[in-house]
This record gives structure tokens, C-alpha cells and sequence, in this order.
């Protein structure tokens, strides 16, 4: 069987595997790239040679740099100024969508979408605006936003190093300006005047206790003289429950423990404060007899008196100690219960000061595409015993999950309630792959080293613009030198490089190569030649942006770009043309994945928290698909030309 023919069918099956998106695209990645070794289509001594690749480094040193401008508080700054827009909603996806295309000019996309996504989430929730009107203008705006420069979106870093195979010279930082900037441009117009209307509106949906209903479920529960529970473990009463019902809080003789750093035997008189439904009461109940550690009327008088406890987590920066608002009942609510009764009837002496979170945070929190949690559940993850968190609820499009939270089975872009010390859990979120919402203010535990950042990023510019050193270098000087001078910790600059990303380009690029070398790009070329050899070469310009298009709806925009970029230089070749505008169409496309939630990160990160469902995206994606090929085609002439 020719070569060219096994590429196809290596690549027939990979493809298919990424849609199927039953295995990590990582995964599926190296497995193709381990047959094309066995087939003898990459030679095994060049196998890995993908991972030394500048693409790849490039990419890396980018994911370290945009995690510096975070803990350096660049983006908080901005941030802070996003927020003051006020309650107009056109201001909002001015601002917000604004915002979001210029960093990601300069950072990772999903960098940027991150860091502004809780920014969007806060200002729904204080302005009364449906997320879903502002969320997917954000996602869109930050892949937008990627086409204006080289490190904009891993699909240019790839373009560049493949023109720089081609031709010995690869695309600098602002080669990409010109075209990215007008597409920006115009689609940002389309965004803020006309796309937002085509976004479904999901009422309801933007606060924690709207989503989750949390302020129906905090109970606190006592174990009485003959309930079952005494003598237990927590982590026996979760066993003979075979459910993970979340313990916040033990108390003991006046002194609380938070649930995860309890770990002795239950005993009579002990109260536990507990996120339960009705289900949940009725089992704690006949299983582990557990009752209600107040009286009813006392109970009632307690839930309507409880704060909503995300309003004591936004109002903590005027408030230092919001943080002990987050409870069933605050001082200063014992105090003016007193002063009722104190008018009316004596105050009893056996009143019960009721259990606190204190020292507890509770955040929302989304599901990366590359977290670790995907495809398993809670008991596997081990959340409470390794991390010290409780699920307390879990959100998939914009509803909560009515099923056992052990059955739940964690998918990228669900938005899981989340509660756990306020020490670690910035740390736990970031080692287990989630993204948070609520919160804008977890502890980041490094001093803010914002000019130090730009000024070791500018150099970098600086050194590409000057030719003095290639992209890849310049920007792994700049991420070294950031981690030198103590911007970024090493572990966090560890933990910022994505994983799935630099193996899927690191195995991809030896069987891209392969579909080159094995004459597969070329037959493919010649039969797109053949079949439109009476059409305009714009006509094949269209018909190559539109298949690339497509490609990165379904499988990651950088496997789409390296794919289609042999193919693109044999059009070129084939036409007897400039390889440069057939490579710059398919930068531009392969960063248009405006069709689906899986095609880029960015889609799947908005589509928890704004309540979208798969069908959702075309709607506004669609046209502006159509818009970018319309503005980007003449662009890309003009300054390309053929």
C-alpha cells in the first residue's frame, strides 16, 4: 500500500477519533502518531522531534508569560476598570468584548478569556443581566482577538515556524497585524451592534443561589444520645450514606473544626453543618439518625435572617470581616435578636449561637477541557480527603444536576459549587484544572509585579521586531527571566503550560510532516486544482478557508492548522503562487471555531456558566463566520499578494 494512502488513513482515523472526543485529543494525538512510526511513515529516530519544534516552544513560553500577567496584576487593573462600566448592557460588551480582543493580542486567548470571564459573571450579577447575553461575545472576542499578532493563538505560532520550513523566513510578531486587526475590527462592530441579539437569553441564571439554590440546603444537624452516627468517622458516616452529602463544619463543646481537617469519632452533642436537600435530610436521618440541631421555629428564624453568602463574598473588599457574614447567622443578627427580646419576652439563657463557615470560602468554579477531573467523578478524585473540598452542587447547561453528586461524571464547561479552606484553594483549583467564577480575589500568596512584567515582555517585543532573536527564544528569555525575578513561582510557570496542548502539537507535527513527504498534501492539492481548475484562484482561496473552517470546529484550531497548511503551500505551488496568502488563510480560518462549544476552549469555558447549549453557537457564530471570510479574503490579497 503507497505511503500517501496510509496517511490518509492514519488521518481519516484520528480525525474521526477527535469528533468521536471519547479519548483526550492528546491521547489520540500520540496514538497517531505512534501507528505512523509503526507504519513507517515517521521515522522512529525523528519521532519526537515535534517536541523540540519552535511552534511547540513558543506556545509554552506564551502559556508562562500570560499566567505572569495574571499574578503580576496587569489584567486586575484593567479588570478593576471594566467593572465601572455601569448597567447599560451595550457599555458592558463594548467593554468587556473590547477588553478581551486586545489581550489576547498579547496573551493566550484563553488566558485572556479567563481572566475577564469572573469579571462578566460579577457584572450580571450586580446589574441584573442574563450572563448568556455577555459570555459567548466574550469567547468570541478572545479568538478574534488571537488573529492580531504571532502569540496571539497557537494557529499563527504555527503558520509562522511552517512558512519559516517553507521559505527560510518565518511571519514576525506584527506580520499578522494588518489582516487580524481589520477582522477584529469589524467583528467586534458585528458583536456589540448586532451579534449579541442572535444569543438566546437565559433568564435566572446568574447568581450562585439562583443556580444552586444554596440557601435551601444549609442545615445544621445533631447527633443525639442514640443516633447510629456516634462513634463514627466522617468518612464512615459517607461510607454507610453511599452518598458524598458535603460536612462544612463539625462543632464541638464551642470550637469548630472545618469538615475536611476533622478526623475523629462523632460523639453525642456534636452539631454538623451540612449542604442537604429534603433526599439528602431524610437518609442522614435513617441512616445515621441525625436530626435537626434546632427547634423549628428556630431554624425558620435563622434561614430568613442568613445572608446570601456570595453577597458577603463580593462585599468583602469594603467589609474586612465579610467573611464572617458567610454563616446561618452573623453577630450582629444574635445582637438585634437580643434587643427584640429584651422589649418583648425574656431572652432565654439556653439559646443556641449557631454554627459559622468561617474560615470557609465557597466559589464557583468551571471545568477546564484539560482538567484532570473530566470523565471522573467525585470518589475518584478523592476531592475531600486529597484537596480538602466539598462539592456542594453541580450546574451543567445552566441548570444544577438533580442526580447523586457520586454518580456525576465531570464534563469540561460544567460549574461546580465549591467549598474548602481559604488557604489552599486557590492552589486546588489551579492543580485540579478548574477555572474560578465567583471569585476574583483568591489568595495568590506573591507580591504584584506589574511593571517588571511589561517591561520583560516589551524586550521580548522588542528583540522579534529587531530580528536579534527568533520568536521562540526571545519569548522563552522573556518567560525565564520572569521566573528569575520572581513574578511567576516555577511550580505555578509548571502548572500554566498546557499539557494537552503541547503533546497534541508535539505528535501532530511529525504526522503532518508525514502527510507532506508522503506526497499525500500534494494529491489533495491536485485534486482540489483539478476540480476547480475553470473557478478563480479566490474561488479556491474560499474553498480552502472554508474546509480549514470547519476542521477547527471539531477538532483543536492548532491540529486544523497543521494539517492544512501543507495542503495550502501545494495550492500555492500548484497555482505557481506566493505560498504567503494561501498560509495566511489558513491561520485566519482555523482561529474561526464559532460554530460549536468543542472547537475551542474558549467556547467550552462560557458554556456552563451561560447555559448554552450545543445549537446555541451557530447562531451568532455562523454569520460571523461569513463576515470574517468576507473582510479576511480581500485583506489577506491586498497585503499578500499573490
Amino acid at each position: 500500500m503507497a505511503d500517501h494512502t496510509l496517511v490518509f488513513i492514519v488521518l481519516g482515523l484520528t480525525l474521526a477519533a477527535f469528533v468521536w472526543g471519547r479519548f483526550r485529543y492528546d491521547l489520540v494525538a500520540l496514538g497517531a502518531l505512534v501507528v505512523s512510526v509503526i507504519l513507517g511513515l515517521v521515522p522512529g529516530e525523528e519521532a519526537f522531534y515535534g517536541f523540540g519544534h519552535p511552534a511547540v516552544i513558543t506556545v509554552a513560553a506564551v502559556l508562562v508569560l500570560s499566567r505572569g500577567f495574571e499574578r503580576s496584576g496587569v489584567v486586575d487593573v484593567i479588570a478593576e476598570q471594566v467593572l465601572k462600566v455601569g448597567d447599560r448592557l451595550f457599555l458592558q460588551l463594548v467593554a468587556l468584548t473590547g477588553t478581551v480582543v486586545v489581550l489576547s493580542g498579547f496573551m493566550n486567548n484563553v488566558g485572556a478569556l479567563a481572566l475577564l470571564l469572573p469579571v462578566a459573571m460579577r457584572l450580571a450579577r450586580e446589574h441584573d443581566t442574563s450572563p448568556s447575553l455577555l459570555l459567548m461575545p466574550l469567547a468570541f472576542g478572545s479568538l478574534l482577538g488571537g488573529l492580531m499578532t504571532l502569540i496571539g493563538t497557537p494557529p499563527n505560532i504555527i503558520i509562522a515556524s511552517y512558512r519559516g520550513s517553507e521559505t527560510g523566513e518565518t511571519f514576525g510578531m506584527f506580520h499578522f497585524f494588518p489582516v487580524g486587526a481589520v477582522v477584529a475590527l469589524a467583528g467586534f462592530a458585528f458583536i456589540v451592534l448586532l451579534g449579541w441579539r442572535l444569543v438566546p437569553q437565559r433568564a435566572g441564571k446568574a447568581t450562585t443561589e439562583e443556580m444552586f439554590d444554596t440557601a435551601n440546603y444549609l442545615v445544621e444537624l445533631k447527633v443525639d444520645e442514640d443516633s447510629k452516627a456516634a462513634g463514627w468517622t466522617l468518612r464512615e458516616l459517607q461510607r454507610e450514606l453511599e452518598e458524598t452529602v458535603p460536612v462544612l463544619a463539625v462543632v464541638r463543646d464551642d470550637r469548630r473544626w472545618a469538615g475536611h481537617a476533622f478526623l475523629g469519632a462523632l460523639r453525642e452533642g456534636d452539631i454538623l453543618l451540612m449542604e442537604a436537600g429534603p433526599d439528602e435530610m431524610k437518609l442522614l436521618e435513617d441512616k445515621a439518625g441525625l436530626h435537626l440541631g434546632v427547634g423549628p421555629e428556630e431554624q425558620e428564624a435563622l434561614e430568613n435572617e442568613a445572608q446570601p453568602r456570595e453577597e458577603a463574598a463580593d462585599s468583602a473588599a469594603s467589609k474586612p470581616a465579610a467573611s464572617e457574614n458567610v454563616a446561618l447567622g452573623t453577630e450582629s443578627d444574635t445582637s438585634a435578636r437580643r434587643e427584640d427580646d429584651e422589649k418583648g419576652t425574656k431572652k432565654k439563657k439556653s439559646e443556641k449561637k449557631p454554627a459559622t463557615t468561617e474560615g470557609l470560602e465557597l466559589v464557583e468554579a468551571v471545568v477546564r477541557n484539560d482538567s484532570m477531573m473530566i470523565n471522573r467523578t467525585v470518589t475518584q478524585l478523592r476531592l475531600q480527603n486529597q484537596y480538602g473540598l466539598h462539592l456542594i452542587a453541580v450546574a451543567r447547561d445552566g441548570g444544577r444536576l438533580r442526580q447523586r453528586l457520586r454518580d456525576i461524571r465531570f464534563r469540561p464547561g460544567d460549574v461546580l459549587l465549591l467549598q474548602g479552606g481559604e488557604s489552599n484553594l486557590g492552589e486546588s483549583l489551579a492543580t485540579l484544572g478548574c477555572l474560578p467564577l465567583a471569585r476574583r480575589n483568591l489568595p495568590l500568596g506573591q507580591p504584584r509585579m506589574l511593571l517588571v512584567s511589561l517591561v520583560v515582555f516589551a524586550l521580548a517585543i522588542a528583540a522579534m521586531l529587531l530580528d536579534l532573536l527568533p520568536a521562540s527564544v526571545a519569548l522563552t528569555a522573556a518567560a525565564l527571566v520572569s521566573l528569575l525575578v520572581g513574578v511567576l513561582p516555577l511550580r505555578e510557570a509548571y502548572q500554566s503550560v498546557d499539557g494537552p496542548v503541547i503533546v497534541l502539537l508535539g505528535a501532530m507535527i511529525p504526522v503532518g510532516q508525514a502527510l507532506e513527504t508522503s506526497g499525500g498534501a500534494s494529491l489533495i492539492a491536485e485534486a482540489l486544482l483539478t476540480a476547480g481548475q475553470q473557478w478563480p484562484i479566490m474561488a479556491l482561496l474560499v474553498g480552502l478557508f472554508l474546509i480549514s473552517m470547519l476542521l477547527s470546529n471539531v477538532i483543536n484550531n492548532a491540529a486544523a492548522a497543521l494539517l492544512m497548511a501543507p495542503i495550502a503551500a501545494s495550492l500555492a505551488d500548484g497555482f505557481g503562487a506566493s505560498v504567503d496568502p494561501f498560509l495566511m488563510v489558513v491561520a485566519v480560518s482555523a482561529s474561526c471555531a464559532f460554530l460549536t462549544p468543542i472547537g475551542h476552549q474558549s467556547n467550552t469555558l462560557v458554556m456552563g456558566p451561560g447555559g448554552y447549549r450545543f445549537g446555541d453557537y451557530w447562531r451568532m457564530g455562523l454569520p460571523l463566520s461569513l463576515l470574517v471570510l468576507v473582510v479576511s479574503l480581500p485583506m489577506i490579497l491586498l497585503v499578500w499578494p499573490l
